[in-house]
């Protein structure tokens, strides 16, 4: 069967269009709810071209080449049926005029390029470069085997293409890194399991806790309903723990994806002696060092998995400088910031998911439901010029016209929210592996490299659809109808005609929104292994510049001065006190915590192996309990790590502290709110 789509408007996926040259613009919805088709002449044409495009992709005649993976197998028109109802209401919604059209470029990469923008991309832009910095070194001497040959081979790559063009002498990776072998490799680390946040002690074996978070694994689902367990593991990187290459053969036809929550596996987390982080746990420094991490790993993954890592050379667009729709969220956060100091997610963002929260999480099929295209086009409007006056009436906004300004806003994105970079290699790899273990780990380090304020704005946005999923019961909306009408307003572009092939590849769209919402409480965690490589970067880092500073004269002259003025017998008045982990008289297994907010400001602490940090806060909080400020008191207090091997770490209440002392034993240990 030959399908011909003579219909203009149609659709392309980023993943088979990777220099694509525009984005389906932002459009808001123009259906009117739900009314018989009669009374409605619009809403009977789309209904029907949404059917009638079901029924082209439900047909088992197509050529073999379109039926070759679980997520593209036939589909039933009912199962999609509403991911392209949403498409044509988004192509009616542009044709409407009701949104200004981003256009998002895609740049042809010459040979050797995409080998160069990667090792820029993980921090190695010193092995273009030729300069000796010991970032670069640093990040190099804590990879294991399969990151190291995945930087090898990305390195060896570029360095050929070079050669070939004969733009300069390239340096070999022996000179670099001072190996003889004829067969050049990057040192690497042991790849041994690690304790879950920090460095391996020697001789000590974890003790696991079962973490069940059931917000994140009975998401929709049927409480009778059989799902399979499986568990899950941070200790060991993902490249390092595939073993056996698993089996990219096409899909029998008659197996059709499975769309019921049951058919999604639950996944036990185990929590290690030192806890569990998530994202905002981190210091932005560190964050930056695990996104660097995450690609080497990300590529290591999909070179263990035979899987060829895909990506997009996106030619940024600026968007607009001022507003609130079409504006970049860094610039968006950059205004708001200004008015709430700290602010992670848009403040416009914010209130309308506070909007649905309130009063739109029972409306039944809310998010599919569209409102109406001219109430939205005029609320749009109304919005840009009263929101940041505080003039805005929200109680005239309908939630059916509050669910259409949301897409709206994620629509209109000068680039995507989950950014389209990597999209094609998420795209591919469901495609050719059904396992959703491995799915969901290559997700979790796409999840990790996302821009700070992509990955916030996008954690709130899950967390309210969450929400509505939880209402299913009234809403009539449970995960797949939420993940298909998200589907098309995070990942569809507007291109070329589609083809079949490209269409079907809508059911692997809306399968990652549903694996986003289904698991998010576990890609907002950072894998255990990405943390112990930090600390020994960090570490590197401090010993490259210890041996620095030991062939400085004028610092060693300094030192001996200190330590002078330390071994006489009285110290003067207003003498500078060192921080605790240079003080020789704290004991062994002994830390001072500090609570600057409380009226006891610091306390030393035995500590033996069950001693947990919620059992630090509790003590703080019983000695204060009295003295201490209302506003503290209201607040949520965490212990941080602070210093030593990690730049910033705000601990796991269940972590156990004698272990995460001998992690980092020069760490300092503040008790303070937790960022939100």
């Amino acid at each position: 069967m030959t399908m011909e789509m003579k219909d203009s408007g149609s659709v392309v996926l980023t993943a088979y269009h990777p220099h694509s040259p525009a984005r389906i613009p932002g459009m808001e919805q123009s259906f009117v709810q739900d009314i018989p088709p009669s009374h409605s002449p619009t809403s009977r044409k789309s209904l029907s071209r949404c059917r009638r495009i079901n029924r082209m992709l439900s047909n088992e005649s197509a050529p073999p080449a379109f039926s070759r993976s679980n997520s593209q197998a036939s589909m039933d028109s009912t199962s999609m049926e509403d991911f392209w109802c949403e498409v044509e209401s988004i192509k009616e919604s542009r044709e409407d005029g009701s949104e200004e059209a981003m256009l998002l470029e895609f740049k042809p990469a010459d040979e050797g390029e995409l080998e160069a923008e990667w090792l820029q991309d993980v921090g190695l832009s010193t092995l273009i470069s030729g300069a000796e910095e010991e970032d670069g070194q640093a990040l190099l001497s804590t990879l294991t085997r399969t990151q190291a040959a995945a930087v090898q081979k990305r390195y060896n790559t570029y360095t050929q293409t070079l050669r070939k063009k004969n733009k300069h002498t390239v340096r070999d990776v022996r000179d670099i890194f001072g190996t003889s072998d004829s067969s050049p490799t990057f040192e690497t680390v042991p790849v041994s399991p690690v304790s879950s946040n920090g460095i391996q002690l020697p001789g000590q074996k974890p003790v696991w806790k079962s973490v069940s978070s059931k917000s994140c694994l009975d998401c929709g689902i049927d409480k009778g309903s059989p799902s399979i367990t499986e568990e899950l593991s941070y200790e060991v990187s993902f490249s390092e723990s595939i073993t056996v290459l698993p089996k990219t053969q096409e899909w029998p036809k008659n197996q059709r994806f499975k769309k019921e929550d049951s058919a999604l596996p639950k996944f036990l987390v185990r929590k290690s002696r030192f806890g569990l982080t998530e994202v905002g746990d981190l210091s932005p420094e560190d964050m930056k060092k695990i996104r660097y991490l995450s690609l080497i790993e990300l590529t290591a993954f999909y070179d263990a998995l035979g899987v060829e890592l895909k990506r997009n050379r996106v030619e940024r667009v600026r968007g607009r400088e001022n507003g609130l729709f079409g504006v970049p969220l860094t610039v968006l956060l950059e205004n708001d910031q200004k008015k709430v100091p700290g602010i992670k997610v848009p403040l416009i963002f914010q209130k309308l998911l506070l909007k649905l929260e309130e009063t739109g999480l029972e409306t039944e099929g809310i998010l599919r439901v569209p409102g109406s295209a001219s109430r939205v086009k005029n609320l749009h409007q109304e919005l840009e010029a009263k929101f940041y006056e505080d003039t805005f009436d929200w109680d005239q906004v309908r939630n059916n016209d509050a669910a259409g300004l949301l897409k709206m806003f994620i629509r209109e994105l000068p680039s995507p929210l989950f950014t389209v970079e990597y999209l094609p290699a998420f795209i591919t790899l469901v495609e050719k592996i059904a396992k959703i273990k491995l799915q969901l780990q290559a997700l979790h380090l796409l999840i990790m490299l996302m821009p700070e304020a992509n990955r916030d704005t996008a954690k709130a946005f899950l967390q309210f659809l969450k929400k509505v999923v939880a209402n299913e019961g009234k809403n009539k909306m449970n995960l797949w109808n939420v993940s298909m009408i998200v589907a098309p307003n995070l990942f569809i572009y507007k291109g070329k005609r589609a083809n079949q092939q490209e269409m079907q590849a809508a059911a692997t769209t809306a399968h990652i929104v549903r694996l986003l919402i289904r698991y998010q409480d576990i890609l907002w965690t950072v894998p255990s292994f990405l943390i112990s490589q930090v600390r020994k970067m960090n570490e590197a880092a401090m010993n490259n510049s210890k041996r620095q500073l030991m062939f400085d004269k004028g610092v060693r002259k300094l030192l001996r001065r200190k330590t002078m003025e330390r071994e006489r017998p009285e110290r003067p008045e207003g003498a500078v006190t060192f921080p605790p982990y240079l003080q020789s008289d704290i004991p062994e297994g002994v830390i001072r915590v500090y609570a600057p907010l409380h009226s006891k400001v610091s306390m030393a602490i035995q500590l033996n192996s069950q001693t947990k940090a919620k059992d630090i806060l509790a003590r703080f909080h019983c000695e204060n309990s009295r003295g201490s400020s209302q506003n503290v008191k209201g607040q949520i207090q965490s212990l941080h790590e602070i210093g030593g091997n990690i730049g910033q770490h705000c601990l796991d209440p269940d972590a156990f502290m004698l272990d995460v002392y001998r992690a980092n034993p020069q760490a300092e240990w503040v008790i303070k709110p937790k960022a939100s």
